[in-house]
């Protein structure tokens, strides 16, 4: 196919080339992965063996599938260092111009060369914010054989997910910590103040007034950002609030669960012990199945399955995308659609894009980066909410991109009354996304559940 750039992918394109430390933060759907190789293209007469380290999905399918679809890229070679160990020492020994791995594998890799010389003299981060931890063990390990890199390209539609604390882990691994400091304790005290604490244990920070600005200014030289409403003139995306009302029983069950931490299910006790599994309960409960201790799965209603069945109805044979958030929800979905293909099933995404799959599940986390769905559909479902503002913007973005030629309609299914609305409207809706947000649609919740126990 011929590539014909839209001028801000020339810019992006041009910006890579001039800067061998260089920072995309362009907006899912505008085509990030192919204005890079088309840079490297440019640049192989500078540099040798490249590494491009991805999500599983998009190393898998996406980085193969552009090298193979654009002409001008024909010539370049590729090797994709996944699978068993075997497989991966194989590929790394094939003669080629791009090796490509998950992010999963970055340790491993880096451990082969321990006792030799880094072999990837340009490195490109796809999804570079999951990068963002300074203690996780692929940062450690990149961060040790950055100094043998000459030229590194970070790319993200979603750098700050979570707030600018995020920035800094990805920015060093970019220029080694001249934007942003070469420690996040010094970007934290710089930029930061502790606030809520619990004595010398600190919960979350704020920013400074004016630290905002200030990061901003010290990235310029760095990073590009550019939004998809600034470029591209997509269909519309319309997102409808599906509300379903459970029976008195699963509500009795909800609101047991909710006020004692307690639900006793056929028998047997489900302990939610702290915020983020009560949380997990609240949500199993309203889908229609839980969990118990010993990893059985009791279901308790069908209620959410036949909201989705209306909206598959409403549909009228279009294709629709269904995201889960529970391993049973995925193994009710595929009982109740026999027909259903869940997203990493061999061909899935083949299948999807030409057409033949009427309902496509995932899981935001395995769908989230990277994937071009937009030419299988425009309806998408979520079954049930993640509570990752960054997962959840990148999975509306599988639809509604480049190429999509119909308004894409997003539904979110919620029971009324229940922690689907406070994960919605507290969590996902906020324009600053905080991951905060989190813990205080809890205490809010909590505190709601006190006044009613006490009237």
């Amino acid at each position: 196919m011929l590539y014909k750039p839209h001028g801000y992918q020339k810019y992006a394109e041009n910006f890579i080339i001039t800067h061998p430390e260089a920072g995309i933060f362009l907006d899912m759907g505008l085509g990030k992965t192919v204005t890079t190789l088309t840079a490297i293209s440019k640049l192989m007469w500078d540099i040798g063996k490249v590494l491009v380290i991805a999500p599983k999905r998009p190393a898998l399918d996406t980085w193969p599938e552009e090298l193979g679809k654009w002409d001008h890229l024909k010539g370049l070679t590729y090797s994709v260092v996944m699978g068993t160990v075997k497989q991966r020492e194989a590929a790394l020994l094939h003669d080629a111009d791009i090796y490509i791995i998950n992010r999963e594998n970055v340790v491993w890799l880096v451990n082969q060369y321990k006792r030799k010389p880094w072999p990837f003299d340009c490195v490109v981060i796809d999804e570079l914010s999951s990068f963002k931890s300074s203690k996780a063990q692929r940062f450690r390990a990149l961060k040790r054989v950055r100094p043998q890199i000459r030229r590194i390209i970070g790319l993200t539609g979603t750098p700050a997910g979570n707030g600018l604390m995020d920035l800094w882990a990805e920015c060093y691994l970019l220029d080694g910590g001249k934007a942003l400091g070469r420690t996040i304790t010094g970007y934290r005290n710089q930029y930061f103040t502790p606030g809520r604490r619990n004595g010398m244990v600190i919960y979350d920070w704020n920013l400074r007034n004016g630290a905002h600005e200030q990061i901003m200014d010290r990235l310029k030289p760095l990073c590009i950002s550019m939004k998809t409403e600034d470029f591209l003139s997509l269909p519309d995306r319309i997102t409808v609030e599906r509300t379903f009302t459970l029976s008195a029983k699963s509500m009795k069950q909800y609101k047991q669960l909710e006020r004692d931490l307690l639900l006793c299910v056929d028998g047997e006790t489900i302990d939610a012990v702290n915020a983020a599994a009560l949380n997990t309960k609240l949500q199993q409960i309203s889908s229609g199945a839980v969990y118990a201790d010993d990893g059985s799965v009791k279901v308790l209603h069908d209620e959410r399955l036949d909201a989705l069945e209306q909206i598959i109805e409403e549909a009228q044979g279009e294709n629709v995308l269904v995201f889960y958030a529970f391993r049973h929800e995925l193994d009710r979905l595929k009982e109740r659609y026999p027909e259903a293909v869940e997203i990493r099933e061999p061909g899935a995404i083949a299948d999807w894009k030409a057409g033949k799959i009427k309902l496509l599940l995932a899981h935001p986390a395995s769908a989230g980066h990277g994937l071009n769905l937009q030419s299988g559909g425009h309806i998408s479902v979520w079954f049930g909410l993640t509570t990752s503002l960054e997962l959840y913007q990148q999975a509306l973005k599988r639809l509604h991109r480049q190429g999509q030629t119909k308004t894409c309609k997003n539904f979110v299914l919620m029971a009324k009354g229940t922690y689907d609305e406070r994960i919605y409207h507290d969590i996902l809706t906020p324009k600053d996304g905080r991951q905060e947000t989190v813990l205080s649609a809890l205490k809010a919740q909590i505190e709601e559940v006190q006044k009613c126990t006490t009237m």
